[in-house]
């Protein structure tokens, strides 16, 4: 396995990893915590879309959250605190900074990539999303690439997708406002192509991906590989620039002060340092 998880899908603890008919799905599965993802979590995510990718049987993936949650972002108690957030520090400003594994996984899986959105997909949970090549959305789904409410920007998802799926003036009123938008304004942005009753949304994307699946599988891999190469721009480039600035973000007055303000459920006070 490429990358640097070597955990097998079997020994999942945050993530459901299910093969059937040539599908892949990836749930993420911390509803307890609405689907917030802590290290392992990060792991998990990376490692499953790898086993998909390395599985000549899968032909398709979907990722999706256990209700009643797609995925909430990161964990903030656990990893925006303490010893986590110092590691994640350490990375980001490490000689040569990289792309976060888990958004590498993912953006570099050459099976078509489905996300069923059941419910918020905020922070990196909205990034997560915007990995996949299609998004459905049900109704009560909700979207926000909230990384400025926390003094950061956005991953990859944000900076380098975005853009190119809702146009470059909507993807800035998103990121600079961190606006959350339910699922009928994502339908109208083109954020989602499709939005369902919240009962349909998994039959909806296992009938999608069951469409998908039935094609060639080397002409669907070259053919996602040709859509990459003619919409987006270099991952690797993009990734390490954003790697390199939120490690200087994270040293911030102003992150920290994201940070104890939504831990403390209040109104933050920025001072732009």
């Amino acid at each position: 396995m490429q990358g640097g998880v070597k955990i097998a899908p079997a020994d999942f603890q945050c993530v459901r990893y299910e093969v059937s008919d040539h599908v892949a799905t990836l749930t993420i599965d911390r509803p307890d915590r609405r689907n917030a993802l802590n290290r392992r979590a990060y792991d998990e995510i990376e490692a499953g879309f790898r086993a998909a990718a390395a599985d000549a049987e899968v032909r398709c993936v979907i990722v999706t959250g256990a209700d009643p949650a797609f995925c909430s972002g990161e964990d903030v108690k656990e990893m925006m605190t303490g010893e986590e957030r110092d590691r994640s520090v350490a990375r980001l400003t490490s000689v040569r900074p990289e792309p976060t594994p888990a958004a590498v996984a993912a953006l570099e899986c050459d099976k078509p990539v489905i996300a069923a959105v059941n419910g918020a997909a905020v922070g990196w949970g909205m990034e997560l999303a915007l990995f996949a090549d299609i998004r459905i959305a049900s109704e009560n789904a909700k979207f926000g690439e909230i990384f400025i409410k926390r003094g950061l920007i956005s991953d990859v998802g944000g900076l380098w997708r975005l853009p190119a799926i809702v146009g470059p003036a909507k993807a800035a009123e998103l990121l600079f406002t961190g606006d959350i938008i339910d699922a009928a304004e994502a339908l109208r942005i083109g954020l989602v192509s499709e939005a369902t009753p919240h009962a349909e949304l998994m039959e909806r994307a296992r009938a999608l991906a069951g469409r998908i699946a039935v094609n060639p599988p080397l002409a669907l891999r070259f053919m996602k590989e040709g859509l990459r190469r003619t919409s987006y721009g270099d991952l690797r480039e993009i990734g390490g620039w954003v790697s390199g600035t939120l490690g200087k973000l994270f040293q911030t007055e102003d992150h920290r002060e994201g940070v104890r303000s939504f831990l403390e459920k209040r109104a933050p006070v920025f001072k732009g340092r």
